[in-house]
């Protein structure tokens, strides 16, 4: 594989340089916004453990990944957006369960592994039924419908970071809907629509980092005194 080989699937860039996305390129200042937000907050709380830090370190990576992958537009650049996204998914997901519904630590990384496949097999079903204009949102889809059930789960539990994940979902939602529409608008709006994925993810990452540092694990229920 040649990775230095041009990449050029979004309605922005015309052509190659680095400056061929600009609006695509500088709206990742939302996601490093969202890390420096975030990191203030926990150290203001106490709450700088070592998975807020992994936490607020991914989303910064994801700013850094995209960036570079709007600018150099080259298939290392494309590993370099990706991969910090995969991996704050599964972080995010298994430290959930993690702390948000009091399962053990070996509990959650297996159920992290099984989001894996879990995500393979809703992709391959998703990407032969769902219409052209939709497949942009394939490779995300998983995430948004794990995030919405966890959302409902917790506030099935009555644990209110429950509407905060939710608020996450509808966002992600939105999101992936201008992800979507990036190159069926391109010919009446030549900057396209990914810029606002961009915007957008930044506010459910910040959502998801604010709904660590505000909630503790999910209350367990107190047994009663034997005798």
């Amino acid at each position: 594989m040649n990775w230095t080989a041009p990449v050029d699937i979004y309605c922005e860039r015309l052509g190659p340089g680095l400056l061929a996305e600009p609006l695509n390129a500088v709206t990742n200042a939302a996601f490093l916004v969202a890390a420096w937000l975030a990191w203030r907050a926990a150290k203001a709380r106490g709450r700088l453990d070592w998975p807020m830090w992994t936490l607020i370190g991914l989303t910064a990576a994801i700013g850094v990944g995209s960036t570079l992958f709007h600018t150099f537009a080259q298939r290392w650049a494309g590993a370099a957006d990706v991969i910090p996204i995969l991996l704050f998914i599964v972080t995010y997901f298994g430290l959930s369960i993690w702390r948000f519904f009091g399962a053990r630590a070996a509990e959650a990384v297996a159920l992290a592994a099984g989001f894996l496949f879990f995500a393979t097999g809703l992709r391959a079903a998703a990407g032969g039924a769902l219409p052209d204009a939709l497949q942009p949102a394939v490779g995300y889809l998983p995430a948004l419908v794990a995030l919405g059930m966890c959302g409902a789960l917790l506030l099935a539990r009555r644990h209110r970071v429950g509407w905060r994940l939710l608020g996450a979902t509808a966002l992600f939602t939105a999101s992936l809907t201008f992800r979507s529409l990036d190159m069926a608008v391109c010919e009446g709006f030549p900057t396209g629509t990914h810029f606002m994925w961009h915007i957008l993810n930044g506010c459910v990452l910040g959502t998801l980092l604010f709904a660590w540092i505000g909630h503790g694990a999910a209350p367990v229920a107190k047994q009663a005194p034997a005798g």
